[in-house]
Formats: C-alpha cells, sequence, structure tokens
C-alpha cells in the first residue's frame, strides 16, 4: 500500500510542510483567540449555570474534556483578553500563540502591553517567560517597603447586623491574603460549600443562582467547620462536628407541619434536616406532650463503616454526572431511610458536599433506571447528561479554517506565526528597566492627576 495515499503530507516536500505547518498554527492561533473569547462571555453571562455546575471551569472539564487546571488557565487568560486590546487583536491575526499570551496574561497591564507585545512578537516563548519571570521578581523588590506598612495595618474586625448576619472586615498582609484565597478556592473547588444558612434556605437553590461571592461566602464556612474539626483529612466522611437538629419524627418522614430546628438557633426546612442525616448519628428521643423527654434512644450511625468502604470502592468519588471530586463526599441514601429506604449499597450513592444540596434542597431528583444505573433529572424534567468517551471525531480538511479567516479578513500566510527572533542575544536587563520605567510613569501620571 503507497504511504502517500494513507497520509497526504508524505506527497509534500520538506518546504512545503514547513510552509503549511507555520500556516496552520496561524490559523490555529486565531481560532483559539475566538474560542477564548466564547469562553469569557460564556462565564461572564453564567451560561454554565444550571444549579449543578459550579464554575465554568467545571464546565469546561466536563463538556470540553480540559483537565481542571488548564481549564482555570484558560478562563484566566480569556478574560485577562478582554482587559488588553492590542495583545488580543495580535491573537486574533494569528501572530501570537496561547503560550505566549499566557505568560503575557500574568503580568501585562495598560502601561506596559506594547513593550511586552514588542517583545512577544520578537522573541520566542522562551523569551517571554523568562520576561515575565523578571519582571515579576523585580515587582516583587518594589513591594518589599509595602509588605511592612501590610504587616503594620494588618487587622481582623467583625460585628453582628440586625438580621443576625456576621459583617467580617480583614486587611491581610499579601502572604496571609494569599493563603486565605487559595483555601477560598480549594474549599470551593473540594468541598463545593453546600451549607444553607436559614436565611437561603427560604428559597430554592435552583432559582437562586448564588453569585461567585455568596459561594466564597459558603467557603469561608467550610474553613472554620475544617479548621473545627482538626484538619481536611478528617472531614472525608462520617461525623465532622456536631450539630444537632431536633426534628418531630413525622416531619421528617412525610415533610408534615412539625417541629425541624437547630439547636439554640433558628428553623431550617424538613429538607436540610434529611440531608443533614443522610450520613450522621441519630438519636432517637420520646417526648410526652408536654415537650418533656421521656426516653433517650441508643445513638447509631447511618452508614456502617463496613458499608461505607463498599461504597467508596465502587463510586470512587461523586456520582453526579461531570462532577470530578474525589474526596469529601457523602453518602446518599435514593430512598431516605426516613421514609423506609435501607442502608445498603444498592439504595447509596456517593455525592459532594454540593451535590448532595441539590439532590436534597435544589429539586434534582434521583432515578435508578433497570439496569442499574443512576438518572439526574432536573426539576423541569430534564436530565443531566454526562458525556461518553467514545473514538476522536474524523480529521477535517484545515483549509476550511483558512477560508473563514479569510472570509472574516484576516490575512494568515507562513510567516504570520513565525517569531521574528534572527538569533540576536536578548537584553533582559534593559526589558525590565523599561517595564519598571512604564509602571513608575503611570504611577506618578496616576497620582498627578489625583492631585488635580
Amino acid at each position: 500500500m503507497d504511504g502517500s495515499t494513507s497520509n497526504p503530507a508524505a506527497a509534500l516536500s520538506i518546504p512545503e510542510l514547513e510552509a503549511r505547518i507555520t500556516e496552520l498554527a496561524g490559523h490555529l492561533n486565531a481560532a483559539n483567540h475566538r474560542w477564548l473569547l466564547l469562553i469569557a462571555d460564556f462565564d461572564r453571562r453564567q451560561g454554565w449555570s444550571d444549579s449543578a455546575t459550579q464554575s465554568c471551569a467545571r464546565w469546561l472539564n466536563w463538556r470540553c474534556g480540559i483537565d481542571m487546571g488548564a481549564a482555570r488557565e484558560k478562563l484566566r487568560v480569556a478574560h485577562a483578553l478582554e482587559k488588553l486590546p492590542k495583545i488580543s487583536d495580535a491573537m486574533a491575526r494569528g501572530e501570537l500563540s496561547y503560550s505566549k499570551v499566557r505568560a503575557l496574561t500574568r503580568v501585562a497591564a495598560a502601561e506596559t502591553e506594547d513593550l511586552l507585545l514588542s517583545i512577544a512578537l520578537h522573541g520566542t516563548a522562551h523569551h517571554v517567560e523568562t520576561v515575565v519571570r523578571h519582571f515579576r521578581r523585580a515587582r516583587q523588590t518594589e513591594e518589599l517597603s509595602r509588605e511592612a506598612r501590610q504587616q503594620a495595618n494588618r487587622r481582623v474586625d467583625y460585628y453582628y447586623d440586625d438580621d443576625g448576619s456576621l459583617i467580617l472586615k480583614a486587611s491581610l498582609p499579601a502572604e496571609a491574603g494569599v493563603l486565605l484565597v487559595k483555601a477560598f478556592e480549594a474549599a470551593l473547588e473540594e468541598r463545593s460549600s453546600p451549607n444553607v444558612s436559614a436565611e437561603t434556605s427560604k428559597q430554592r437553590p435552583t432559582e437562586e443562582k448564588p453569585s461567585y461571592t455568596a459561594r466564597r461566602a459558603d467557603a469561608l464556612a467550610v474553613i472554620a467547620e475544617s479548621f473545627l474539626a482538626n484538619g481536611a483529612a478528617a472531614l472525608a466522611g462520617g461525623e465532622r462536628h456536631q450539630v444537632v437538629v431536633h426534628v418531630d419524627a413525622i416531619t421528617l418522614r412525610d415533610d408534615t407541619a412539625g417541629r425541624c430546628e437547630l439547636e439554640r438557633g433558628p428553623g431550617v426546612p424538613a429538607e436540610t434536616a434529611r440531608r443533614l442525616s443522610c450520613d450522621a448519628s441519630v438519636v432517637a428521643l420520646v417526648e410526652n406532650a408536654k415537650g418533656e423527654p421521656l426516653d433517650i434512644g441508643r445513638k447509631t450511625r447511618s452508614i456502617p463503616p463496613a458499608i461505607r468502604r463498599a461504597l467508596n470502592a465502587r463510586d470512587r468519588g461523586c456520582r453526579f454526572p461531570g462532577c470530578p471530586n474525589t474526596r469529601f463526599v457523602d453518602g446518599h441514601h435514593v430512598h431516605h431511610w426516613a421514609q423506609g429506604g435501607e442502608t445498603k449499597l444498592s439504595n447509596l450513592v456517593s455525592l459532594c458536599r454540593f451535590h448532595h444540596r441539590q439532590v436534597h434542597e435544589g429539586g434534582v431528583v434521583i432515578q435508578r433506571l433497570d439496569d442499574g444505573a443512576l438518572r439526574f433529572v432536573r426539576p423541569d424534567g430534564r436530565s443531566f447528561d454526562s458525556i461518553a468517551p467514545g473514538p476522536a471525531p474524523a480529521q477535517g480538511d484545515w483549509t476550511r479554517l483558512a477560508a473563514t479567516h479569510r472570509e472574516q479578513g484576516i490575512v494568515i500566510d507562513r510567516h504570520t506565526a513565525t517569531t521574528r527572533w534572527r538569533g540576536e542575544s536578548m537584553d533582559y536587563g534593559m526589558a525590565i528597566d523599561g517595564l519598571l520605567y512604564e509602571v513608575r510613569r503611570a504611577r506618578e501620571v496616576s497620582a498627578e492627576t489625583s492631585r488635580r
């Protein structure tokens, strides 16, 4: 069999093959730029928010098969390009690769965009990464005096608002701030912060679509919980800490009117009590008509350790479609134990905290199919479908991409994406001095403007 028949590139000469590769690189750069802008707009309009997907990065991980770390980075770059029009235009013309743009967006600002763009166009990706690294280090050196002021001004203040909410105000040094932000991110990603307050529980989660700041508030509660439980490792199941909920048995079982309240706290919906009792210790307390205790039963675990080990081995993380959480999951009774469901493996499923809340309080329904598979159904009856892995699609004709760009007025040839560097020495010192000069000049202009 002739190899040229199965591989059209084999019929090309080396110069033709080189030209084809470099030209296509430019087209891919331009297409990647359009893709990033679509992501930014999709995130800004919260197209990913369906009450069960926590973030646009999670959506990219699920729908586009992108690693979570890479998805978060692409999302960061997508939003950064909206504030850097010159770098964005260069990528749209196919002149800058994603690798260069990813590095530039870590440090680029309005005052340094021109110089950084020139360095990126005339240097390699290695040059760009090196300049960015040295520039960040030089900026850090200038910030040393600010670090002392940050340490002197650090503080945390809090008070209770009229509705009982805690108002927290903090000023932290940069290092401590980074640790807190990382804790926020870890809590958002790993734990999904499903805790429901008395105020937010009055609305259905499918209708509220919490903002990012609201989810960070939930994450702060998770951080406090993790610390009180002596480390995140202790939060992987079983009792995390003691929260006492008083609920009438008939209310827990049938959702009829009755007592359902936190000990020394406000009332909560029965669904919240069901979610909390899915994998928790339960004490039966018998009272008379006056509410006086007559008998207290023994505390029992809803899910015994042996069944939990089997559940973890079977599910290996949250079973909700597209959810990558493999730690900090709860055991959920598909048919709740308060309504007669048995604590057995076939009636249990692992859910992360966020999706556990959605199932109990967001109107999401779990259906067990005849073959034992699970289907998660939205309140409107539509199901959450995961994407099954399959064979890669057939390779299309790359010239269609070139034709699309020509229709859009984007002219790309084999020289477009080619680095303009010709082997000359890169003067990193001069580049950093130039960038720092632009930063200082921008600060002086801003200070002069504020004095007027």
